[in-house]
């Protein structure tokens, strides 16, 4: 799968992309890295990007990743998503890595990273593990 091909589904499919202004900086059957440009609608009191933003951002990550392995196959969806947060990220652009552990047939496992673009330091302000389910050929759109 391209990434011109991921970012028409991103486009057409994903209605919270926009939101996010979500970019595509990196696409790879073995490595993914999404984008959420920084917006002041992404701070929660305190001045931290908030959770939500985060989490959406790695769902998105971790949807892209699996399409690049598995092709156009946009009835797969998110089983699981667990997300650490490990430190409070400054205010700016949210970058989500991701890779995957395990691709099977019916189960894709992979877990983000996520950087914050405005920390010089580079350390991970959160950590996510997802599962995402791949319908069977016979079911797939």
């Amino acid at each position: 799968m391209s990434v011109a091909q991921f970012r028409n589904i991103m486009d057409a499919r994903l209605p919270f992309a926009e939101m996010l202004g979500l970019e595509v900086d990196y696409f790879q059957a073995d490595h993914v890295r999404l984008r959420a440009v920084y917006s002041e609608r992404f701070l929660r009191p305190g001045g931290t990007i908030a959770g939500p933003v985060m989490m959406g951002l790695a769902d998105a990550a971790l949807y892209a990743l699996v399409l690049s392995r598995v092709g156009p196959v946009e009835l797969a969806v998110t089983t699981h998503l667990s997300i650490n947060f490990l430190r409070k990220p400054a205010p700016g652009d949210v970058i989500a890595d991701a890779r995957m552990l395990k691709l099977g047939k019916r189960l894709a496992v992979g877990e983000v990273s996520l950087f914050s673009a405005a920390d010089e330091s580079q350390e991970p302000v959160a950590h996510v593990t997802g599962t995402y389910s791949i319908p069977p050929p016979e079911q797939r759109a």
